[in-house]
């Protein structure tokens, strides 16, 4: 049990080195996540089942996505620090992809207790989202924060001493059609959006 718990960390941290230092040169993009077991057969990571509830007051769950694009982040409203210049680079997202018709934006609070449906409304009308591609998800706070860990491989934790309250990525995570997560980006750097725009342009070329 020891020498399978050692695996299992192990592939953890490569993932997160991973995370760490990807760059896209646009080509065959790898399967973030995956990995092996001890016999060596190839077990396939995947983004847990769920039902949470957008800005407009709707139901969404993995089905929501089925045969989309996603275009994922993790942020909180009242976030004082990262999250205006990762949203901002969110619309920007939006913007690039409004005539696609098979790439839909989802943005998960980390803060659900502040972040009450009407929040979510005005935030999202704020900025000039459209409900149709971008979606502000709310959902328990403890299944948000283990699938931004677990699932997502991006750091996400209540911190008294981090501003708002909240420590969380700032990264912009790519999933393809059977939600696997294939790219990501610095969501404070627009050089490095500019790649993901790229990168997201290539996954959809895959499915032409």
């Amino acid at each position: 049990m020891k020498k399978i718990h050692f695996i299992f960390v192990g592939s953890l941290i490569l993932i997160t080195s991973l995370i760490s230092c990807y760059k896209s040169d646009i080509g065959p993009l790898p399967f973030i996540g995956d990995r092996e077991d001890l016999a060596g057969n190839r077990i396939e990571h995947k983004i847990r089942p769920f039902s949470f509830t957008n800005q407009e007051g709707e139901t969404v769950t993995n089905a929501t996505y089925k045969n989309k694009i996603h275009v994922v982040d993790f942020f909180f409203t009242s976030c004082p620090a990262i999250c205006p210049y990762v949203t901002a680079q969110m619309k920007r997202i939006q913007d690039h992809i409004t005539d696609y018709g098979d790439v839909m934006l989802i943005s998960h609070t980390v803060d659900p207790k502040r972040d009450s449906i009407a929040v979510l409304k005005e935030y999202a009308d704020k900025i000039g989202a459209d409900p149709n591609i971008w979606h502000f998800l709310r959902g328990p706070k403890d299944k948000i924060m283990e699938m931004a860990n677990e699932d997502y491989f991006v750091a996400a934790h209540e911190d008294e001493y981090a501003p708002g309250g909240f420590d969380h990525s700032g990264k912009i995570l790519l999933l393809d059609k059977q939600a696997k997560i294939r790219g990501f980006c610095d969501g404070m750097d627009p050089e490095s959006v500019s790649q993901f725009i790229k990168t997201l342009d290539y996954l959809r070329s895959t499915y032409e």
